[in-house]
């Protein structure tokens, strides 16, 4: 049945097939035609022979004529159908040879079939037997385990109730012993960073803290967001305390960086702000202290800055601690607040607080160092006046969108709070000056996909982001000449700069392996920034009966 389906369901067989059958109907209807015809004209020839007339003898012998055409045209006939039903027979028994051998093949093949399944149904058998043989050892094996740990219990609680007692004491007096080495070893540390930052003091070095941003939640799943960037709790006890490692994957090497001070991304706004807050004091003690981050667009600096209203950063944090210490020290000092924000935009000073069209701002010189010509200046009482203040400011700075970061801001920002003390007691006076910056984003033109007034912008901030670094460069090698005038950022800055101050660098970066080159330029700025010696910075103050200068800032 199978073998005959096979060869009925071949397609050049079946239009062969179809083709003799359709031969054969044709001839076999030419042929009845041709006997109608022949029928005819024999009954005209009857009908003529009966009383047939010399005028109808030439019409019988045509219909006789016609009558011997017709009966040849059939003999004609015959011979095709014969030939067309030996044709049909000759394909009819190629067919039947077909199917035949595909019968034949299919049996074979089943035969075949049949015996290979038996064969896999005994292996599958044997294996199984093999299989429930080693289950059985198995089985007969973990009882006698079984049986074996409980003797071995039964034998072993007598002596472990015997030692529970003196080994819970030992455990006791060891854990006791390393809770007190705990306590020496945190003393020790502290000690050490104490130590650290009085050499930096008296070197007056740049403090470069690092700080790594986490991912976002949309980051977590896109291609080239692998982690790039990691630290000791990372499960890297080869990166030593306060230093990251850095993989570029492109390149396939790794370098370590190490920093005063490193965070990574689950850091919290209170523990950047605990290591950042001693500069504050240093405020209104009459030094020049100048906090700034440092790093890509969206590497997170305007957060460790600024912070949210949940999360507050550096900024609202140190303004609160001002107007905290002031209030601790008012029974022997009197203090007076200034309050300006400004921004550096396409190597323009802007006034934040005053935006009167065509103000022109540049720097100058004065006693007590550089300031900017008629910069709006406020008075502020109270951390509450400092925030309404900047509030207003806020809504003035410049910002644009570019595809590297959506809210991205391009352009610098200045927070300055000038400090005026006196100490009612020995009359003695002091001046501080502290400047809380916000860095545009240092990332390379490629990267920034900017064009027209955004690629001019983008210009301007690598222009005097390379002046900051020609003035670290210069400094670092103690340079005689400093090119602070090169960039309108290095001249505003000039005395958190110079040998007068205490500097902060924050530098931020991305975790993220695609910003890998990005980072590594952030961090090897910073490790340089790191190496230079201001030198030990000054108190502006002035004995009982004597004032710092404040005709000028």
């Amino acid at each position: 049945g199978g073998g005959g389906g096979g060869g009925a369901g071949d397609p050049e067989l079946m239009a062969k097939m179809t083709q003799v059958q359709k031969a054969l109907e044709d001839v076999q209807a030419e042929k009845d035609k041709a006997l109608a015809e022949v029928a005819g004209l024999k009954a005209q020839l009857a009908a003529a022979g009966k009383g047939a007339s010399e005028e109808t003898a030439a019409a019988v012998k045509e219909v006789q004529r016609k009558l011997l055409d017709k009966e040849k045209e059939l003999t004609a006939e015959k011979q095709k159908v014969k030939a067309v039903q030996d044709d049909a027979e000759i394909r009819e028994k190629d067919l039947k040879r077909q199917v035949e051998a595909l019968t034949a093949e299919q049996e074979k093949m089943t035969k075949a079939g049949t015996k290979e399944l038996a064969e896999v149904r005994q292996r599958l058998k044997r294996g199984a037997r093999k299989v429930m043989e080693k289950l059985q050892g198995l089985r007969e094996a973990r009882k006698a385990v079984t049986e074996e740990a409980q003797n071995m219990k039964t034998e072993m609680m007598p002596i472990m109730k015997n030692f529970y007692q003196p080994l819970k004491k030992a455990i006791q007096r060891i854990e006791k012993d390393n809770s007190g080495w705990a306590e020496k070893y945190k003393v020790v540390v502290e000690e050490r960073k104490r130590l650290h930052n009085l050499v930096l003091e008296l070197k007056g070095n740049i403090r470069v803290f690092c700080r790594i941003r986490p991912m976002l939640p949309h980051e977590t799943t896109l291609a080239g967001n692998e982690q790039a960037v990691f630290f000791p709790e990372d499960g890297r006890p080869d990166i030593a305390e306060n230093n990251i490692a850095v993989l570029d994957d492109a390149k396939g090497t790794e370098k370590i960086f190490e920093f005063d001070s490193s965070f990574g991304p689950k850091s919290t706004q209170s523990e950047v702000f605990a290591e950042v807050e001693a500069l504050v004091v240093s405020v209104l003690d009459g030094y020049n202290v100048c906090i700034f981050a440092y790093g890509q667009t969206g590497s997170g600096k305007t957060f460790t800055m600024e912070g949210s209203e949940t999360e507050q950063g550096i900024n609202p944090r140190t303004l609160a601690r001002v107007f905290e210490l002031i209030r601790e020290r008012a029974n022997a000092y009197t203090y007076s607040v200034e309050f300006a924000i400004l921004e550096i935009y396409n190597e323009e000073i802007r006034d934040l607080l005053d935006t009167t069209p065509g103000k022109k701002l540049e720097v100058r010189q004065g006693p007590d160092g550089n300031y900017v010509q008629d910069l709006a200046l406020f008075p502020v009482g109270s951390y509450e006046e400092v925030i309404d203040i900047w509030g207003k400011a806020r809504n003035n700075r410049t910002t644009f969108s570019n595809n590297v970061n959506e809210h991205s801001s391009r352009s610098h920002l200045v927070l300055s709070v000038y400090v005026r003390g006196e100490n009612r007691n020995t009359g003695g006076s002091s001046y501080g000056k502290l400047h809380l910056v916000d860095l545009a984003g240092s990332e390379r033109l490629s990267r920034t996909g900017a064009s027209g007034d955004r690629l001019k912008e983008a210009q301007n901030i690598n222009k005097s982001l390379s002046a900051l670094g020609d003035v670290i460069a210069a400094a670092a090698s103690k340079q005689g000449h400093i090119p602070y005038r090169n960039s309108k950022l290095t001249h505003v800055l000039q005395d958190s700069l110079g040998q007068d101050s205490k500097t902060l660098m924050i530098v931020q970066a991305s975790p993220l392996g695609k910003d890998a080159g990005e980072s590594l330029c952030s961090l090897n700025f910073a490790s340089r920034a790191r190496q230079v010696e201001l030198g030990q910075a000054k108190k502006h103050t002035s004995a009982g009966g004597a004032r710092p200068a404040s005709a000028k800032r």
